[in-house]
């Protein structure tokens, strides 16, 4: 251990002031044995409740995987050898069991190695369709459509022809359960657009009389005519109805880039999103010009074009503004074949005094009428579930106060009064009614879930926070009475959520759940609600950490900030730690959130008993280093009544990790004079301005942070105001601005190909120039081919080295003793 420490201090130090040619590293042990632990596999349950399909997870993968081909084209990431995209977590095999006693059985037919995703049931759940992606070793990879038989647990390849899986999701089942929609490479399209071209011409853009046209920091933007050409080429589609017996593909309408091909769900009508030039240089994709299409499921030919909408580049900016025309045209769900959609009567400006924010309208095949209004709502929409002719539960929102509710709707009655069915604060989870449950239906289209003599009844599920932590839930509810009924809640020690309610007949109230505790980690149960101790297990996933322990025991701390607001962390401890021995070396990592109430904001959230799986940024390894963790510190930055939160969020943010420390010291296992903290995106401006306003931490983390709020100067995380409308607060927030004053040893990491909005690696380059300038404590480490979120397992490994080494250097170390 000795040695290895002698060594990463070596190499810290050989990398004070110059680039280095840097080898991977790899962390202690302990570390990687944690990091590098079995996945657990995903499942998915049939709508039917009665087959359960096991994705066996893919493990890390490497970076050379990482830094295949990738184009970076208005927002997209795709992987020119496969026409896909570039960063997909894959499954590499399919296991079937039938519930809730079968055996389980592996899908046979499958390539070896293969990379599976996207994974969809025919409406009747006798068949899995699912993409299936080869990365060929030049130009010759391509996404594949595949099936499953689910009664024969064999899979085959269904098309010939190769997807275009740019945008995902490039396929989806007809109501007949004998075809599938898909958008392919069109055939015979030809070489690509040389990327490298000699430029014919600058790059020019302008703006001009008055139209205010303010956006995000968008990434991956398009550049240039070059780029044009690119994404022209790899975003263009066929769109082909695929025959299930024999994989015949139909031509239906004409190659264009398709963001989306929907079926109605009486399988007559196919409605297309299809984006269009003119495209923009500082928008992605879903602002670009946009034509709504409506086909004939059967011939291909055209319909009716429903809209036909221009370039979204003067939506304002705010959480509540939309763009000024119908937007978000999609089927009706619970009918034969109608459209609904919406639009702003604000000009999208929630800035804008209006009695009405949004209306509802519906216009049904064969949508040669005028639409219908069926809804006006006096807040923003914020989306809606279909029941049945007669319901409809539509949501409405306000980001200014967070204020939400959910009307209750009579499609039958259009433009009739709403009817309140619940309203109050988005952030009081204590209060939270649940959502209401939505299930397939046999079009394979989701619709609430109803019960009762006359439909009358819903059922809710959530996560049930209260003051003691989350206790998951299942209610139903009485629609004509407005009451609720409970039909089960997660009991402690253990922490269990409804997946999904596969039977509501009354009769046995059954649940599929996902269950764990402390020391179990999470398995899936059949669970008879009428029933207080009726469980069938259903899977049998073993336990990751088992070859060290199992578990790794936490304590959930409940404390006060100085003003009074009521605060929360997560405490772990090293294996066998007792009392006596004293104040530990701690490391903390929060990520700040913003409230308009410090009531609400006090709320706990999590629960003491649910399983600590350890992802690759989690603080929680170093329990095994000998550190006391400070995982998921409350940091509430709270802006009362006209008030907002950041106008005092450097007091705030100060006051909370002193409260955390303070509490550790008082429960005798924190050492005060030895403590780090860590924090990813906007935890990681969070550690910057710690350690730049506070003397509390002997060493900072900040992982792939944004520094100077001027380089984002239309909005950031929850901050509505520009630059220009609060220049104070992008100034104050900002730690670039204080770079000569930060004393604190800070190590910047930074995914080389960050595509987060705001976080440009140019972020912390910038910031690592402006620390090294003024003499600071500083490294910088750029992560190759990694975004926003890492992921190949070189870098994770050396990230945990790169962590490791910092803090047994600048937190661990005793402090010395000062100089006479």
């Amino acid at each position: 251990m000795k040695k290895l420490l002698l060594s990463a201090t070596l190499l810290l130090a050989a990398a004070v002031s110059q680039a280095q040619d840097f080898q991977y590293q790899t962390p202690p042990k302990a570390l990687q044995d944690i990091l590098l632990a079995p996945p657990t596999p995903r499942v998915s349950l049939s709508s039917d409740g009665r087959v359960l399909a096991m994705l066996q997870v893919q493990d890390f993968p490497t970076v050379a995987e990482l830094a295949q081909p990738e184009l970076r084209l208005a927002g997209l990431r795709m992987n020119p050898r496969t026409n896909g995209q570039s960063r997909v977590s894959y499954a590499v095999g399919i296991k079937l069991k039938t519930l809730p006693n079968g055996a389980e059985v592996a899908v046979k037919g499958l390539p070896a190695q293969a990379r599976i995703s996207s994974v969809n049931w025919s409406p009747d759940n006798k068949t899995m369709a699912f993409a299936l992606t080869t990365p060929g070793s030049g130009t010759d990879g391509r996404v594949e459509l595949w099936v499953a038989d689910v009664a024969s647990a064999s899979a085959r390849r269904l098309l010939a022809t190769p997807l275009n899986d740019a945008f995902g999701n490039s396929f989806e089942w007809v109501s007949d359960n004998k075809t599938i929609l898909a958008c392919t490479v069109p055939t015979g399209r030809g070489p690509a657009p040389a990327a490298d071209a000699a430029p014919t011409g600058p790059a020019v853009q302008e703006s001009g009389g008055g139209k205010k046209t303010a956006a995000p920091t968008y990434q991956d933007l398009l550049k240039s005519p070059t780029d044009e050409r690119l994404f022209d080429y790899y975003a263009t589609s066929q769109l082909v109805k695929v025959n299930l017996a024999d994989g015949a593909a139909q031509p239906m309408g004409q190659p264009g880039v398709i963001q989306s091909a929907s079926p109605s769900p009486d399988g007559k009508y196919v409605l297309v999103r299809t984006r269009h030039r003119p495209y923009a240089y500082t928008l992605p994709i879903n602002r670009f010009p946009q034509r709504i299409d409506v086909l004939d499921l059967a011939s291909g030919a055209p319909v009716k074009t429903v809209a036909d909408l221009p370039l979204a580049d003067a939506v304002p900016i705010g959480n509540d503004a939309a763009s000024s025309g119908p937007r978000g045209h999609a089927w009706r769900t619970d009918v034969p074949a109608t459209i609904y959609y919406v639009e702003a009567q604000d000009g999208g400006n929630p800035k804008t005094k209006a009695d009405i924010r949004d209306k509802l309208f519906t216009i049904e095949a064969p949508f040669t009428g005028a639409p219908q209004e069926l809804a006006a709502l006096p807040l923003r929409f914020g989306g809606l579930s279909w029941g049945n002719g007669q319901l409809a539960l539509v949501d409405g929102y306000r980001w200014a106060d967070r204020h939400q509710t959910t009307w209750q709707v009579n499609p039958s009655k259009p433009a009739a009064p709403l009817t309140v069915l619940f309203d109050g604060s988005s952030e009081d989870k204590y209060k939270d009614p649940g959502t209401p449950y939505e299930h397939r239906n046999a079009q394979g289209k989701y619709v609430l879930l109803t019960g009762g003599a006359m439909n009358q009844t819903i059922y809710l599920t959530g996560q049930g926070a209260s003051p003691e932590g989350d206790r998951p839930f299942v209610d139903e509810m009485d629609l004509i009475t407005k009451k609720t009924a409970r039909w089960w809640r997660s009991q402690a020690p253990v922490y269990e959520v409804p997946m999904a309610i596969v039977d509501a007949s009354g009769k046995k109230r059954m649940l599929l759940t996902r269950r764990e505790s402390v020391t179990q980690s999470p398995n899936y149960y059949l669970r008879d609600a009428t029933k207080k101790d009726k469980l069938t297990a259903v899977t049998k996933f073993p336990n990751p950490y088992a070859a060290f322990g199992g578990s790794f025991a936490k304590q959930v701390l409940k404390y006060k900030r100085a003003d009074g607001v009521d605060l929360t962390a997560n405490l772990y401890l090293p294996p066998n730690y007792k009392k006596s021995d004293g104040p530990l070396p701690t490391f903390m990592s929060a990520y700040p959130l913003e409230f308009k109430d410090k009531s609400t904001a006090g709320q706990v959230t999590g629960s003491p008993y649910t399983f600590t799986r350890i992802g690759g940024g989690s603080p929680v390894f170093w329990v095994t280093q000998g550190y006391a963790v400070l995982e998921n510190v409350s940091v509430p930055i709270v802006g009362e009544g006209t008030k907002d939160p950041n106008d005092t969020y450097i007091e705030q943010l100060v006051s909370s990790a002193k409260a955390a420390i303070d509490e550790g010291v008082r429960m005798g296992v924190v050492d005060a004079a030895r403590v780090g903290v860590m924090g990813h995106s906007y935890g990681a401006f969070m550690t910057a301005n710690l350690l730049t306003h506070s003397n509390l931490f002997k060493a900072g983390i900040a992982r792939s942070g944004a520094y100077n709020r001027t380089l984002t100067p239309y909005g950031f995380q929850g901050e509505e105001r520009n630059y220009w409308e609060a220049p104070e607060v992008y100034n104050t927030m900002s730690p670039f601005n204080y770079a000569n004053k930060i004393k604190t040893p800070i190590l910047l990491i930074h995914g080389e190909a960050d595509n987060n909005t705001g976080t440009y690696p140019i972020q912390s380059e910038r910031y690592y120039a402006a620390l090294k300038g003024q003499g600071a404590t500083a490294r910088y480490v750029v992560l190759p081919a990694e975004a926003h979120g890492y992921a190949a397992r070189e870098n994770l490994l050396h990230v945990l080295w790169e962590t490791n080494a910092w803090l047994e250097k600048y937190v661990k170390a005793p402090t010395p003793p000062p100089a006479n």
